[in-house]
């Protein structure tokens, strides 16, 4: 893609609402302002959803693409972001229920095979990494809670437009992530031990 522009500095940039009124109005390329603006956050949350860097860029991508051909459906342009974030989420969710059929036909844990017969360099790496076992051990919708929560920092009120989720069940959702990992964590401190 090219520059985007009217990029600019911070002070100047155009907020999302002007932005998508470009694109709408044909200057494709103002776009990538915003794919720029969003791309950062989102990707962490990706990531971090889904455990595999390529799985995580593929459904940004996706949810890029999503975004601009379904610009002119996004009824508040200045709430662009939390709008692309929603297409993330589902495109997240998709890509957990596709990789849960093909798991049932093989096994494959890349965490497991990226760390095999490598050791640690030191032990914040090692826990980090146990961290990260440990949120892919989480099942999909606990683990979608809790980075909402905890990673991006959302209010439940946001996680419940973005999910389509009852707040009391996102509560629910987190409060269960977070004894889940405290379990996991604590049987892999108990094993260092």
């Amino acid at each position: 893609m090219a520059p985007a522009k009217g990029l600019g500095d911070v002070a100047t940039a155009p907020d999302d609402a002007q932005i998508v009124r470009r694109v709408l109005g044909g200057d494709v390329d103002a776009y990538g302002i915003l794919v720029a603006r969003y791309r950062d956050r989102f990707a962490r949350y990706a990531v971090q959803m889904l455990g595999d860097r390529e799985d995580a860029e593929e459904a940004m991508q996706d949810a890029f693409v999503r975004a601009y051909r379904s610009l002119a459906t996004c009824r508040d342009p200045g709430r662009f972001g939390p709008w692309l974030f929603r297409i993330l989420v589902n495109r997240c969710r998709t890509r957990v229920v596709l990789r849960q059929r093909r798991s049932r036909t093989f096994v494959r844990d890349e965490l497991a095979l990226e760390s095999a017969g490598v050791a640690p360099t030191d032990e914040r790496g090692a826990w980090r990494e146990e961290i990260e076992r440990a949120l892919a051990a989480l099942d999909p919708l606990y683990r979608e809670a809790f980075l909402l929560k905890h990673v991006e920092e959302l209010e439940y009120e946001e996680m419940a437009k973005l999910t389509g989720v009852r707040v009391s069940a996102l509560k629910m959702r987190v409060k269960r992530a977070c004894d889940r990992l405290r379990d996991l964590l604590q049987e892999v401190q108990s094993a260092a031990r």
